[in-house]
């Protein structure tokens, strides 16, 4: 069984390998890497031709299979040019005459090969598993939207209370109510009117009403107040979407809202320290 396994494995191995030449550059390569072996064999022939000519070969004798002749002979199946006339054609067309040569095989062979990579890539991709262009597209579209969710997940982990920014879309603060329906509600109430925590309504704050206030409150927390750091269970992504939407409750009318603490908040007041956690 497991020699029948390794065989499959082999075996899909060497599909793999085989249709990996109907992709485009894979193709073009090997095409070019046939021309430059044939250009490098006609070259060498050449010398060996220069070199009988000039009368410096070496004594004939039997080439090996690897020579350059025996390869060129059986690449090229071409006529020595003593024996042309043996397959020179009756016709003339103004003193040019035509040889009867054969096809080479090395054309023909690579044009056979053409035709069964043809059937095989349309076998595999169009009428059986393989994927096609379309696909590896949205394939590939899939995995640069992993990378760049990946990419924002990473920036957002960077965040801290000086580049923390007030987030505006549905997306964030749909998130940032989630998490605030899960961890605040006990303290600050559903509509942000205030429970054990203070009001979150109002424009009076505590320890600041800017994001960066808030997000460092939630982030480090007032452990006298009991209001706990939660930077150990939110990231700084949840924490900035949190804080936004935290301030999204500024002049909303709670049910039952909390009295005032803190100062007036603006840009301009530095609030003073007073008895609850924001």
């Amino acid at each position: 069984m497991s020699n029948s396994l390794h065989f499959l494995s082999l075996s899909q191995e060497w599909v793999d390998l085989f249709l990996s030449f109907g992709k485009p550059l894979n193709f073009l390569a090997l095409v070019t890497f046939l021309v430059g072996l044939l250009t490098a064999v006609s070259v060498l022939r050449t010398i060996d031709v220069l070199k009988e000519k000039l009368g410096i070969a070496p004594e004939p004798k039997k080439a090996a299979w690897w020579s350059t002749k025996r390869i060129m002979k059986t690449l090229t199946d071409a006529t020595p040019v003593e024996k042309e006339n043996d397959i020179m054609l009756d016709h003339n067309y103004d003193g040019i005459k035509e040889l009867d040569n054969s096809l080479p095989p090395w054309w023909l062979y690579g044009f056979y090969l053409t035709i069964v990579m043809s059937i095989v890539y349309m076998g595999y991709y169009h009428l059986g598993s393989g994927p096609l262009s379309k696909d590896e597209f949205q394939a590939d579209m899939a995995q640069i939207e992993a990378t760049k969710a990946e990419a924002l997940k990473q920036a957002g982990n960077n965040i801290d209370e000086n580049s923390v920014v007030l987030l505006s879309d549905a997306s964030a603060l749909a998130e940032g109510k989630k998490l605030y329906d899960a961890n605040c509600v006990a303290c600050h109430a559903a509509d942000g009117g205030g429970l054990v925590g203070p009001n979150l309504t109002d424009a009076y704050w505590i320890h600041g009403g800017s994001v960066k206030d808030v997000f460092s409150i939630i982030k480090y927390g007032v452990l006298e107040k009991g209001m706990i750091s939660w930077q150990e269970q939110l990231n700084p992504s949840e924490m900035q979407a949190v804080s936004s939407y935290i301030l999204n409750f500024q002049g909303t009318t709670p049910a039952v809202p909390k009295e005032a603490q803190g100062v007036l908040f603006s840009a301009e007041t530095t609030p003073a320290v007073g008895d609850s956690a924001l």
